[in-house]
């Protein structure tokens, strides 16, 4: 990759999770409004593959350094701490964060086990801790516009089943925000989160079958799945000036999921036979 020109000094972001789904398609809608881009994923060959679909997308971008690779582990300090020290020698500042990477072990109650258990709650909890803390330095200079954007989920707000660890793990999530958003406010530095729906990822068109599908539709007001475009759509509206006095919330990117309780098809008239 082009070495970053000193010159630049565009607003950067960096984006965990990158490599697909929600933080690439963050990425992007980062890269096209001018800023550059550190991409960070523990999948070095997809990351590779993100990096390369990016220079395709973006070779102006691309040409001059505005976009980085940085394979890591969020869960591990050192890992954290190296990519932070990367991200501050190419781009020389930071002005925002999105703490995406994420992974989901969906099994009952009974047949977790603590390893699953500590390993959702080391990269979905620990890893946003780890991100944030590391990144407050750089953060901390973009003088009072700072933006961190932690990546929930609507499994963090209501209770389902097969989700003991990843509901929980998100719903700690929702807290560590609005700690992060008391505490670094006098820093200069907002912390919101997105709380995603069902999204039509390519997780969720390999494992949701048609009755999931429909089941799913009958519960979402809007009568559908939401796309990884339009959550990175909120993720950069809370990152951006248009959201300058936004702290500490939980935005449901969730089409009304949250809303509507249980929704029963049957009072909306849409029961299926």
């Amino acid at each position: 990759m082009p070495a970053p020109s000193p010159a630049d000094d565009a607003p950067a972001a960096l984006v965990t999770g990158a490599a697909r789904g929600i933080g690439l398609a963050t990425a992007r809608r980062f890269l096209a409004a001018g800023m550059r881009v550190a991409l960070l994923d523990i999948d070095r060959d997809t990351l590779a593959a993100a990096h390369a679909a990016l220079t395709v997308d973006f070779p102006a971008e691309a040409g001059a350094g505005r976009v980085l690779a940085l394979p890591a582990d969020v869960a591990s300090e050192a890992d954290v701490r190296a990519a932070v020290a990367r991200i501050e020698a190419a781009f020389g500042r930071l002005d925002a964060l999105v703490n995406n990477a994420g992974i989901a072990v969906f099994k009952p109650i009974a047949e977790t086990t603590p390893a699953e258990w500590q390993r959702v709650l080391d990269v979905n909890l620990t890893g946003p801790f780890l991100c944030t803390q590391a990144c407050l330095p750089l953060l901390a200079r973009a003088g009072g516009r700072g933006a961190v954007v932690n990546i929930a989920s609507i499994s963090g707000l209501r209770a389902s089943t097969l989700r003991v660890a990843y509901g929980t793990s998100k719903a700690a999530l929702i807290h560590l925000t609005k700690q992060q958003a008391a505490e670094l406010g006098a820093m200069g530095i907002r912390v919101n989160a997105v709380a995603p729906g069902p999204v039509d990822t390519a997780m969720a068109k390999a494992v949701h079958s048609a009755a999931i599908r429909a089941d799913y539709h009958d519960a979402i007001p809007l009568g559908r799945y939401g796309s990884e475009a339009e959550i990175a759509a909120a993720v950069v509206f809370l990152c951006s000036e248009a959201a300058s006095y936004v702290n500490g919330q939980t935005l449901a990117v969730d089409g009304g999921f949250d809303a509507t309780g249980i929704g029963l098809p049957s009072l909306r008239g849409t029961r299926r036979d």
